[in-house]
């Protein structure tokens, strides 16, 4: 088969043609596809070439382009560059030599890489690194795997001339005075004098090369003007990907094409994270964006999560701007005008944005959406920082007002006092009991209406039977509400609503005994109990005996008598201990 036709079906062969080719070649078949479509081509179609590491540093610029181009990846760029790249596509593997695992690396291996690479070989493993990080980031992209014109070309593909080493004695002359022009032009990036490129062609003289003759002066002269000094390109801080033409698959477009649809309520609930935490916390960051799944996101797709992250820290840029402008004067006519037609319209916005609130009660986020919607149909423009950032302080400063009167609504205050007694002490009640108050709480307004009904048709107060059927009423609906530490938690919220609401007074709320933990008829049990140890202290009526006989029975009563009355205080104390739970 022609080297060419060869070469066109290597950068179309899947894996399995690739290693079917490798056995019948003899050569490995490890690696991924694109490792070993590379391995393919160096030893079938450039087989007479020496591509060992030493041997790429031996070859000439002019035919390092024409071999990049056979391995189907980028050509252009300084001899440097090129041999660089042309060492990487070989001997590397792009997905496990990146600037994220090269602090894995330790120096001796950095060092080596920086021999290979032609970089200065001094400092420590920090300045080693830095300077592979370099060039892998000069190089991205450009090496590991073939053009995707050439995997799956669109029309005919365009086979490049397979180089060959019979060089005429006239190239080899050209490509020698080239590589010393190359070499002049990298030691003098910044520009060199007249007098330095004057010793250049002197140089060029003694190497044996006539720059005097036609084809050598016309070597020299293209290769010192066509030379551009490479410009160090500048990154700007926002932007994290470097991929501007990225395809993605169906899923992902129709992913990020409703991520731009509903970017008006990403900014919303970026507003509200950026209010409590920052984007240098990649953590805080990284769990806000997962939590976005939540509202319909497809944060699962790393393109949906990077151009989400790529908003947030745009917005952030945006809120230091909009805080920066507040303060201060305009600084342009145009702005000073979107400011006036702001003031002119505040009080207009200040009464939308309670009937907003309203609209949106709990839902900070649209409400926020609505109020941000109001104000481009009103004319504002906020794109301008000033006026953006005007408005934001405005929806924040009624949000906290808001919330300041929440805190003080009786309606609030007293749910939670009634909250405070229902979930008093809760970790020790049982997990039946804890999801009945869990319940109770959710449906808390229908219980205020259900207390608030029933004193009103009482005459008597609160009294047992007016207790008695709150506690029925509660059970019809399904809560286990009668049980010795749920009832009187119960009557007791019941009673703060009627106090709460002028039906009864603060004295006439049922009490919650505090540590008693027994029931009635325990309490009964315990009572009679005392009553009975406290008759037996009583004297009983006894004979007076001779003072003989007391005297020889003295140490006999007296011991019994301690014992006896050591024991009596040792019920007591269990009785007591008792009541207290």
């Amino acid at each position: 088969m022609d080297k060419s036709e060869l070469l066109g079906g290597l950068y179309q062969a899947r894996l399995d043609d690739l290693k079917a080719l490798a056995h019948e070649h003899n050569l490995s078949k490890a690696g991924s596809v694109e490792a070993l479509r590379s391995r393919l081509i160096q030893n079938i179609v450039l087989g007479h070439w020496d591509l060992s590491k030493d041997g790429i540093k031996e070859i000439p610029n002019s035919e390092l382009g024409e071999l990049l181009g056979v391995f189907g990846i980028k050509k252009s760029g300084s001899i440097k560059a090129r041999r660089q790249r042309m060492y990487l596509h070989l001997y590397h593997d792009p997905k496990q030599l990146t600037t994220d695992n090269l602090d894995m690396m330790n120096r001796d291996e950095l060092h080596a890489l920086c021999k290979e690479l032609n970089l200065k070989l001094s400092g420590n493993k920090q300045s080693l690194l830095v300077r592979v990080a370099g060039v892998l980031a000069s190089q991205e992209n450009a090496w590991g795997k073939v053009k995707k014109s050439l995997r799956r070309p669109k029309d005919k593909i365009n086979i490049p001339e397979i180089p060959f080493e019979e060089h005429t004695e006239e190239q080899v002359e050209r490509v020698d005075v080239s590589e010393t022009v190359e070499q002049f032009v990298e030691d003098h990036e910044a520009g060199w004098s007249f007098e330095q490129e004057t010793i250049l062609r002197e140089d060029i003289s003694a190497m044996g090369h006539t720059s005097s003759q036609s084809t050598v002066s016309a070597t020299i002269d293209e290769a010192l003007r066509t030379v551009k000094i490479p410009e160090e390109p500048t990154t700007p801080p926002m932007i994290q990907e470097t991929h501007l033409d990225e395809t993605h698959s169906l899923e992902v477009e129709t992913a990020l094409i409703e991520l731009r649809g509903r970017m008006a309520e990403i900014h919303a609930l970026a507003r509200d994270f950026l209010m409590v935490s920052s984007t240098t916390n990649q953590a805080d960051l990284s769990a806000f964006i997962d939590a976005l799944s939540d509202h319909g996101f497809a944060t699962d797709l790393p393109p949906v999560h990077q151009s989400i992250a790529n908003t947030i820290m745009e917005l952030d840029f945006q809120m230091q701007q909009e805080s920066n402008a507040v303060n201060a004067l305009p600084q342009s006519w145009s702005e000073r005008e979107a400011l006036r037609r702001f003031e002119q319209s505040r009080s207009t916005l200040r009464d939308h944005l309670e009937n907003l609130l309203a609209m949106h009660q709990g839902d900070a986020v649209k409400a926020r959406m609505a109020f941000e919607s109001e104000a481009r149909t009103m004319g504002l423009d906020l794109r301008i920082p000033s006026v953006s950032g005007r408005l934001h302080a405005l929806f924040d400063l009624h949000i906290e007002i808001a919330e300041t009167q929440a805190l003080h609504d009786p309606v609030v205050l007293r749910r939670q006092r009634m909250m405070r007694i229902l979930h008093h002490g809760a970790v020790h009640l049982m997990d039946s009991e804890r999801s009945t108050l869990a319940r109770l709480e959710k449906n808390i307004i229908s219980f205020e209406e259900l207390v608030q009904t029933i004193l009103e048709s009482s005459e008597h107060g609160f009294e047992e039977p007016q207790q008695a059927l709150v506690i029925r009423f509660l059970e019809s609906k399904g809560y286990e509400v009668n049980t010795v530490d749920l009832r009187p938690r119960i009557l007791a919220c019941a009673g703060i609503i009627g106090a709460e609401l002028g039906y009864l007074s603060p004295s006439d709320i049922p009490r919650i005994a505090p540590g008693v933990l027994v029931t009635e008829t325990e309490v009964d049990a315990i009572v009679t109990e005392l009553k009975a140890l406290a008759q037996s202290f009583k004297t009983t009526d006894a004979h007076h005996e001779a003072v003989e006989d007391v005297v020889a029975e003295s140490v006999i009563d007296a011991s019994e008598s301690i014992t006896r009355v050591r024991s009596k205080i040792d019920r007591v104390d269990e009785l007591l201990e008792r009541l207290r739970g």
